[in-house]
Order: structure tokens, then C-alpha cells, then sequence
């Protein structure tokens, strides 16, 4: 069965449709205007999402305090793209470290639309749960549990790094899918995780998995102190 990366949408049994300023960190992507990804407003100009999501930054615009993106609603803000960061040690093949930050042009305007979330320090404990969202044409959210590290690695035997968790249920029926790539995993308020790859979408044993942005507090750091 195929890996899903890009191009696709959320799938929930039960989808509630909340406020559109329910996830006001919510980043969405265009690339030459078709949806490509998500990502996570962590400062009012800088962006985290998943590497694999790269492209020219000439090509990409973001925007946010998105809810339906068929329409203008008012609360959206469209920036262009100043520089993208992939991380140094990202595998194309293996997925591992597919970590990016994003700059945006200028910084974009806080309001109850759009606001940055903080990054976790910690790692999330097995049984946490998690809101974790994503678009078809709406923004929709929905909780998703942290599974352990054992349950994460018997679905993908050899394919599980340090860098790596995963999220969702065993008996399949929730998950995000591929256009959903480089968004948000929120625990506690914090982001803990940013959507990568999975088997799929929804399946029975296959999981969602997810970066762990606690690995990844110094070369954020790093970066935005560099850029």
C-alpha cells in the first residue's frame, strides 16, 4: 500500500466543524494557487511544517485565519514566502527529520484569527490527547490520542525513528491525509507534532506519524536567531 505525503484531505467518522478561529496557528499553503500543505504559526513570522512540503519559496503563499477556502471570509491574511529552512539531516526516503521552518515576507498581523502557538518542550506521554487539524474545504479539527512507541513501531516495523511518533486509532476511522502534510498536532495548548506520513488514510492499523517538534527546540531557535 502507498505512503501518503501531499495532495489530499481529513477524514473523521464524525467531523464537527468548529469556529473558524478555533485553531488560529492554522497555516495553509498554495503552491502556483492549488492547496499543497499545512503548517504551525509559531512566532508572527515564522512558520513549522514537514520538509517534504518544500518548494521554491517564490512559488508558495500562505495563508491565515483560513476557514472555508473556497471563499473570502474577511479574516484571511495571503503572505508570500521570504525563505524556507529545511532541516540539515532531513531523508527524503526515510521521511526522518522532514522538519522545515518558513519566514514569512513581512510579519503577519496578530488578531483572534491568527496567532502563534507555543512549541512543547516535553514529549507527549502515551494516551495523551491531542487536537490535530486539517482541510478538505474546511478547517476541521478533532482529537487523536498519542500512542506509545511500541504500538507506533509494530505498525511500521523498521520505519519508526527517534524523531518520529505516532497519533490516532488502531481501529482506523480518524486521520489526517495528504494535503494535511506539515500541519498541527496541539496537546495541552502546545504544538507536540507536525503532520508527516502515514499508510493510507484512516486505515486499520495504520496510524497517523507525526515529527516530534520537542526534538527540534534548539535548531528553531538556531534558525530564527540566524534569519
Amino acid at each position: 500500500m502507498p505512503l501518503w505525503v501531499l495532495l489530499g484531505c481529513i477524514i473523521f467518522h464524525h467531523v464537527v466543524i468548529r469556529s473558524c478561529n478555533v485553531c488560529p496557528w492554522q497555516v495553509y499553503f498554495t503552491y502556483y494557487g492549488q492547496g499543497w500543505c499545512g503548517g504551525s504559526l509559531i512566532t508572527s513570522q515564522w512558520i513549522i511544517s514537514a520538509a517534504h512540503c518544500y518548494q521554491p519559496p517564490r512559488n508558495l503563499v500562505t495563508h491565515l485565519g483560513e476557514h472555508d477556502v473556497t471563499k473570502e471570509e474577511g479574516t484571511e491574511h495571503h503572505i508570500q514566502v521570504e525563505k524556507i529552512c529545511k532541516h540539515s539531516s532531513y531523508g527524503p526516503l526515510s521521511f526522518n527529520n522532514t522538519f522545515m521552518l518558513v519566514k514569512l515576507a513581512q510579519p503577519a498581523q496578530l488578531n483572534q484569527y491568527v496567532q502563534p502557538i507555543r512549541l512543547a518542550q516535553d514529549c507527549p506521554t502515551a494516551g495523551t490527547q491531542c487536537l490535530v487539524s486539517g482541510w478538505g474545504n474546511l478547517l476541521t479539527d478533532d482529537d487523536l490520542p498519542f500512542l506509545s512507541d511500541q504500538s507506533c513501531k509494530a505498525s511500521y516495523p523498521l520505519q519508526i525513528t527517534s524523531s518520529m511518533f505516532c497519533a490516532g486509532f488502531l481501529e482506523g476511522g480518524k486521520d489526517l491525509c495528504q494535503g494535511d502534510s506539515g500541519g498541527p498536532l496541539v496537546c495541552n495548548g502546545e504544538l507536540y507534532g507536525v503532520v508527516s506520513w502515514g499508510r493510507e488514510c484512516a486505515q486499520k492499523g495504520y496510524p497517523g506519524v507525526y515529527i516530534k517538534v520537542c526534538n527540534y527546540i534548539s535548531w528553531v531557535q538556531n534558525v530564527m536567531n540566524t534569519y
